[in-house]
């Protein structure tokens, strides 16, 4: 069976180099990308860093209140506030995530399965989870009558690290996960045949009424969840859930070329939920610094230093490339250090494309740090040599410098 092809749904900052003015030395514009800072989480909710389970469970029930889109309808940022407070509660909710969180983080998230909130659909499925599903919102928002049945299963997000050798040709990777699936046993029902019977506190419909003053709400049954049915007899595996947490391994093509900070989408490999269609599996890129390259794009970055002769008369020098073989770049009389060289078609795939970008190898003139007698007499001779033919931009230089010195328009020898 084919594994599902991923599917990119956001990329990832297109500089990489700490020097963006390489690119643009060998005629090139750099790429450029911005991102925002990430919130921290804790100032997401609005709580301190040791505020208890509790005042965190009651700061994110207050925010998510705040910004549900129904609330806001007039105010786009208020889906993303949303979901950025689902998130922040998701990790601080937990003391495993949130220690490793206090500890490293958004960083020691890495390799943690969390949720991706793609949706407000997602959230209100996640927070009936968190609040013991009893349908906090359902009341202020609408929930329609009959039995809620959640439209999917939950996204899971994962991060997956790269070297940048794997960026080369692209990579097939085995993700673990621990999810949610269809209890088998049952088909998802949570008992056998039978086993269920209608709901005698919402007579079936998933949903009761209340009065509050003037307001008539109606909430999410607590009884059975909003299903408008209860287990009577259990399943003998997945104890009446109708799903069972399992292990599995989800392998996911990662296409040459992608930039770190890209999120891919590999479908239907979220959790399960009966009856409905399973979640989405995103994973978060992120590509390891390399030891000699930097990355700006498609473009890879490097330095190479060569000797003043070759500087001076030309010459060819290896350079290393990302797949391990020493390239020939010729380097042209005259070269002055800092000067960038192209070597074309030798940097990383365009995503989605056969085109490639270049090497750019940035040369670097090392001066020798201790002479033997004959190269010390000859540099002697070339300085002499030099002081009788000195270049056009170097009297410039001088004539400056004299004018610094003496004033403007004095020559030195009226002093």
């Amino acid at each position: 069976m084919p594994h599902p092809r991923p599917v990119a749904v956001s990329s990832g900052t297109a500089g990489h180099a700490k020097d963006a003015s390489w690119a643009a030395q060998a005629g090139r514009t750099a790429g450029s990308g911005c991102s925002m800072a990430d919130r921290d989480y804790y100032e997401v909710l609005g709580v301190a860093r040791d505020a208890s389970q509790a005042e965190i469970k009651k700061a994110y029930r207050r925010k998510a209140l705040e910004y549900h889109p129904d609330r806001n309808q007039d105010d786009p940022a208020a889906a993303e506030r949303f979901k950025e407070a689902a998130e922040a509660y998701e990790v601080l909710g937990n003391e495993e995530t949130r220690s490793r969180y206090d500890r490293f983080g958004r960083a020691g998230l890495q390799g943690v399965p969390l949720h991706d909130f793609g949706s407000v659909d997602d959230i209100l499925n996640v927070f009936s989870d968190f609040f013991g599903g009893a349908g906090l919102f359902d009341g202020f928002f609408g929930g329609g009558g009959g039995a809620r049945r959640p439209g999917r299963g939950r996204n899971l997000r994962v991060s997956v690290e790269l070297d940048l050798r794997e960026v080369l040709d692209g990579v097939e990777r085995a993700i673990p996960l621990v999810r949610q699936e269809v209890c088998r046993e049952c088909d998802g029902r949570g008992a056998p045949e039978g086993g269920l019977r209608s709901c005698a506190q919402c007579n079936g419909y998933g949903q009761v009424e209340s009065r509050q003053g003037f307001f008539r709400m109606r909430t999410t049954c607590p009884r059975c969840q909003g299903r408008g049915t209860v287990v009577v007899d259990p399943c003998s595996r997945c104890g009446g859930q109708g799903r069972i947490r399992k292990e599995v391994e989800v392998t996911v093509h990662v296409p040459a070329g992608i930039e770190s900070g890209t999120r891919l989408r590999v479908r239907g490999e979220g959790e399960a939920l009966p009856g409905s269609p399973s979640g989405d599996l995103y994973c978060d890129v992120y590509v390891q610094p390399h030891d000699v390259f930097e990355r700006n794009g498609p473009d890879l970055l490097c330095e190479v230093p060569i000797g003043y002769p070759t500087a001076a008369l030309g010459g060819a020098v290896d350079v290393p490339s990302l797949d391990g073989e020493a390239r020939q770049l010729n380097v042209p009389a005259g070269t002055q250090s800092g000067d960038v060289l192209r070597l074309r078609r030798l940097g990383l795939p365009r995503l989605n494309s056969t085109a490639r970008g270049d090497l750019l190898v940035r040369v670097v003139i090392e001066t020798p740090h201790r002479l033997t007698a004959r190269q010390e007499e000859l540099l002697r001779e070339l300085a002499e040599i030099e002081e009788e033919n000195v270049s056009e931009k170097r009297k410039s230089f001088l004539a400056k410098l004299k004018d610094y010195i003496y004033g403007e328009g004095t020559p030195a020898e009226e002093q």
